[in-house]
């Protein structure tokens, strides 16, 4: 069990939770240091004791416009620094009901997955953006669908092994 906290309140979070629970950053940066206001680098996140950070998330891709590509940088420097990542994919509704759920969350997963070399880190969460907020929620068996296309790509296009071990959860 992983829990996300804004970057503020990291040191609190992984002060007050039993050392059997993780701790997530909800965001951070590509690089290591610069002139980089208000971000947060994996070094800052691991000195507050915390080992994971989610990247990609809807709000960070829709409301602050970050790209796969970005993502995948992201994701690449957090792994490099030893930080787990919740890497987070998922359509929006028009996408959804334009047929096209699988074309999106595969090149999503595409971006990330050219970045990792190592896939024990990495959790994958399925988080349909037409289902936060919205008072609508995906059905147990749409959420079984998009893993389970998810999880012949990664066989088709990482490997068997991955596929097979990687973890996918839902967020939405």
């Amino acid at each position: 069990v992983v829990c996300g906290a804004p970057s503020i309140y990291l040191d609190f979070a992984r002060s007050k939770l039993d050392a059997k629970f993780g701790v997530a950053a909800q965001n951070c940066y590509k690089v290591a240091k610069g002139a980089f206001t208000g971000e947060i680098s994996p070094a800052m996140i691991k000195d507050c004791g915390v080992n994971w950070v989610i990247l990609g998330h809807s709000e960070r891709r829709h409301v602050f416009g970050e790209s796969d590509e970005l993502i995948g940088q992201k994701t690449a420097h957090a792994l490099e620094n030893g930080l787990g990542v919740i890497a987070c994919i998922g359509e929006k509704l028009d996408e959804r009901e334009g047929g096209i759920t699988e074309k999106v969350v595969f090149a999503q997963t595409k971006v990330i997955a050219d970045n990792v070399k190592d896939w024990s880190k990495v959790v994958l969460a399925y988080e349909p953006v037409w289902a936060i907020g919205t008072g609508k929620t995906a059905s147990p068996q749409q959420a079984q669908e998009v893993h389970e296309k998810l999880r012949e790509w990664l066989k088709t296009n990482v490997s068997e092994a991955v596929a097979s071990s990687v973890r996918i959860i839902y967020g939405g």
